[in-house]
Order: structure tokens, then sequence, then C-alpha cells
């Protein structure tokens, strides 16, 4: 961070002893640390460790709000093709509505506490011998008598057991897009958990859509796979297949001299491509079946391809 060569010089010849006269303003002029930070909580501005560090507040605008809270909802494939409004039902903690967060039982308050003074912190000093002197360090721990809170309470809420917060299960309603990616996430404002601090705004629930195992198809984005299986005969004859799809069914045409493993592709037989009209493909990889038991029928006719092979009467392959 030390970008004016006089000053890194300083530095590297003297350490910080070095910078000592310099203030936070020469030190660290034009660095923008929110642009470096971004939106990162270090859990350092309550302390002030980064202010003393940095000479610049962490400014907020109000109380912190509260956690996100994640869930997911796990549909059939065909409400991803459809789309359409899918329930959910899930469990947060909200305030508590006997104390409204305070945790103490009605007609009572909490006191602060006295080993931290209320701060939830407690200091303790550290003198060190360095090769450049005696070092007094602090250590700055939660307070253990309180927890970090900072007050204490002597009767505790009994509808929340002193937790401030209770879990109550809800049901909501929430509208899956058709063609909805896997993962995707559904954001509904302040139905997050609840803030710490009275008066702040709960945070927000993020739905994260996926798609439910589906025994006819497996996904791959818009596409969808499915193995077909087919006879020795069909696939040197060639042969018609009804396939299911998402609206129903569908005729795929197998080539005559198909190959195990053959891939077969239906155009716009998928799934909608979220956000666009176009829809993806549904591929059929073709499985060749060997009959480990044969009729007596079936047996002559395999032993009449075979005396028809070795006499040579089968063409040579391309």
């Amino acid at each position: 961070m030390l970008s004016d060569p006089k000053k890194r010089a300083e530095y590297d010849r003297h350490g910080f002893a070095g910078v000592a006269g310099f203030s936070s303003e020469d030190l660290f002029s034009g660095i923008d640390f929110d642009d470096i930070f971004g939106g990162f909580d270090f859990g350092l501005a309550g302390s002030g460790l980064f202010n003393r560090f940095f000479g610049h507040p962490r400014r907020r605008p109000g109380p912190p709000r509260g956690a996100n809270l994640e869930v997911e909802l796990t549909v059939p494939l065909a409400r991803i093709a459809s789309g359409g409004e899918e329930e959910i039902r899930f469990e947060r903690p909200q305030v508590c509505p006997t104390c409204r967060g305070a945790r103490a039982a009605p007609g009572s308050a909490p006191r602060k506490c006295e080993a931290c003074g209320g701060t939830g912190r407690e200091t303790r000093q550290e003198s060190r011998q360095e090769k450049q002197g005696r070092v007094l360090i602090q250590h700055v721990i939660v307070c253990p008598a309180c927890g970090g809170r900072g007050e204490l309470i002597d009767h505790r809420c009994p509808g929340c057991a002193g937790e401030g917060t209770v879990v109550s299960t809800e049901r909501l309603t929430v509208n899956v897009p058709a063609g909805a990616e896997e993962g995707m996430a559904r954001r509904v404002p302040g139905k997050g958990l609840a803030s710490a601090e009275a008066g702040a705004a709960p945070g927000d629930l993020y739905v994260v859509v996926r798609s439910a195992p589906d025994p006819r198809f497996e996904r791959d984005g818009p596409d969808l796979w499915r193995e077909e299986s087919i006879t020795v005969s069909d696939a040197a004859l060639g042969a018609d297949l009804n396939v299911p799809t998402m609206a129903g069914t569908a005729t795929a045409r197998v080539p005559p001299g198909t190959q195990p493993e053959t891939v077969l592709r239906l155009r716009g037989k998928g799934l909608p491509e979220f956000g666009g009209r176009a829809h993806g493909d549904l591929y059929l990889r073709l499985r060749v079946d060997v009959p480990q038991r044969l009729s007596v029928e079936q047996k002559a006719a395999f032993e009449r391809l075979r005396e028809l092979d070795r006499k040579g009467n089968r063409p040579p392959s391309s």
C-alpha cells in the first residue's frame, strides 16, 4: 500500500519506525477500502480495530439487517417444463412476541454486564520484549460472563427461554419460471432471519430450485437424455420407436445398421430454455439387447444368419 517510492524506502529501511511521522492520510491516501473489501464484514468495525489501522470509519446507514435464509425447493420436470406456482414450507426464527426480542420476562429488563461494562468484550494486556524494545500487546476477547451480549438476564422470557426468538413454520407460494435452471435462486425480500437488533429489517429468503429425479429422463440444462433398448433385428433392419416426451410421445426413426451406443436427437423435444422461446433437445442413447435365451424359431433364424455370414453373403463393412 506504500506506493510512494520515498515512503516505501523509509519503511523498508526502518519498518514502522520509518513511517511513524506520517498520518493515515499520508499512508493510505487515494485508497478506497470500500472498493477493496466490498460488502465483506470482517467483524472489525465494532471493535475500532479497522478504524485504528486505516483511519476510515465504517459507516452503516442503520442497524444491521438479519441474515439471509436459504431453502431448497425440489419440483418435478413437468413443473420446469410448464412453469407455475409451488408451495414451500420452511422454518425460521422470528422475534419472540412475548418479549419482543428483549429476552427478559415481561415486567423485567436485562441489566448491564458488570464484568465487561456492557461492551461484550474484555481487554487483556501482555508485555513482551522484542528487538526494538518492550511492546505492549492487547488481546480483545469475548466476555465469558455475558457471551458477548453486554447484558445479563435475571428472569428469562418464558416464551423464548431467553433467546429473543422463536422458531415458526411458514408456508409460502413461489413462482417457478418455465425452464428454471438447476440451482436457480428466487429471492423473497424480508422472509429471512430476524436481526439481533430491535427495529432492524430481517434478511431475505432465497429459494433454490432443484429438479426432482425422473425415471424417464436425465436432465442436462434444457436438454433431456433417455436410454432406449432395441433388438438386434431392429438395429439391423431399422425401426420406429415411440418414446415419451414432456408433451406426450414422439416417434424416433432408427436407421438400418444402427450400432450400440448410437445417439439419436429429437430437436425441440427437451425443456424450454429459461428466458427464451427455444426448447432443448431430447437425446436417445440406443442399447442393443442381445437375447440370452432363444426360442426354437429364433435359434433357427440365427443359425441361418450365421450360415449366410460364413458363406460370404455378408456385405463388407463401410
